[in-house]
Order: structure tokens, then sequence, then C-alpha cells
């Protein structure tokens, strides 16, 4: 699971994934709950939107809900509640990232990894959006949350995270994030949801460059 990430500015966004209508954002790291940049279906061309990192399930009778939504496993997006509405809906984005961080535990210890695409691009990752209204207030919050998939047998990506020492390593279930290549986004962002069952993959291991933080 991704807990942090490294966001460009909108002006590296519109240049990479050529968006004409795009939110202010000024880049930089993105934290749960907090807000960050992503990229949906407009009308006419994709659009960037500002919103919480933390999807606000449709359910929610407050925005401060008590678990975390910043991560949503794709296996179980079409029938989890907190995130079905917006599977169905087609309701997916492009979350850009110059780098995302994930946990290494092989030495025993928690050892932070960055890792950015080998091409110096900024990385686009699959997730799910949804607007959220305020029943009491009309408040309205646009919130995002990044899909993952199993990495149990990738080279590099299932060496993140806490093992658990009772389950052999092909049944960890090891997660990382979903990244969509430029020439997918237009399919991500507007295809049936059932046609884009194939982009759901761990980052290709060429695309990677990752190292140890400190």
């Amino acid at each position: 699971m991704c807990n942090r990430y490294e966001s460009p500015t909108v002006r590296e966004t519109q240049v990479q994934w050529s968006i004409s209508n795009a939110a202010d954002w000024p880049g930089g790291g993105v934290y749960p709950r907090a807000l960050g940049y992503f990229i949906r279906a407009g009308q006419s061309a994709p659009e960037g939107v500002v919103g919480r990192w933390g999807l606000i399930p449709p359910f929610a009778t407050t925005a401060n809900i008590p678990y975390s939504t910043n991560n949503a496993r794709s296996e179980e997006v079409a029938q989890k509640p907190s995130y079905r509405d917006a599977w169905r809906r087609g309701q997916r984005c492009i979350i850009p990232a110059n780098s995302f961080d994930e946990p290494c535990w092989e030495t025993g210890k928690n050892v932070w990894w960055r890792f950015n695409r080998a091409d110096g691009l900024a990385w686009g990752l699959a997730g799910l959006w949804h607007t959220w209204v305020d029943k009491r207030t009309g408040e309205v919050i646009d919130s995002y949350t990044m899909l993952t998939v199993n990495a149990d047998e990738h080279p590099i990506m299932g060496r993140m995270h806490k093992p658990d020492p009772k389950l052999p390593p092909n049944q960890q279930d090891k997660r990382s994030v979903i990244a969509i290549a430029e020439a997918d986004v237009e399919r991500w962002l507007y295809e049936h949801p059932k046609g884009v069952a194939d982009l759901l993959n761990p980052p290709p291991v060429a695309s990677i460059a990752g190292h140890a933080l400190g």
C-alpha cells in the first residue's frame, strides 16, 4: 500500500498529459487525507482536479471517516461498498506522481524506498474518484483513492512491505500501485469498466528506477 508520493506541479502535468482544463496545484508531497491532484474524464477532454487523498464513500455521513481509503484493492472495487459505485460509473482517474515511496523489510527493519520512472517522466497511477456532498451543510468534496494490485510475483514490488511469517512467499498479497502508460490513458478514463481489466498490473520492471532512502 502506498502512503506517500510526490506530485508534479499543474504545469508539469499539463505538459505530460495535454490537459487544458486544470485546477491550480503547486505540487509537492502528498499524504493520506491531505489534498492532492488527479486527472479525470471531462465532457470533451480530461480535466485536472484538486481533491482529498482518501475516497469519501457515498454512504458516509461525515468526511472524517474512521478508516483508511487512500488505497483500494483493485480485485475488490466492484463489490466493496466504499468503491463499487465509483467503479460501476467509470469514475476512474490518473494520479500524477513524480515518485512514490514504499517500505522494505528485508533487513528486518522498515527501510523506505523511493520509486521514480526510469525515463524521468511522472507516473500516471490508477485511481478512483468520487464527489461527496455533506447533506447537512451542502459542502462538496472531491476525493480519490489509489488502486493496488497483487505483486507477490513481481521482482521489485514483491520485495516491499512487511512479510507475514505465517504465509509462504506466493501468498503474501504484497501490494503494488498500478501505472497507466500514456498510450492507455484515454482507455482508462473513458472505457467501460470491463474493458480496462488488462491494465490492472504492477509497473513493468524496466520502467522502475528505485533506491533506498537515507
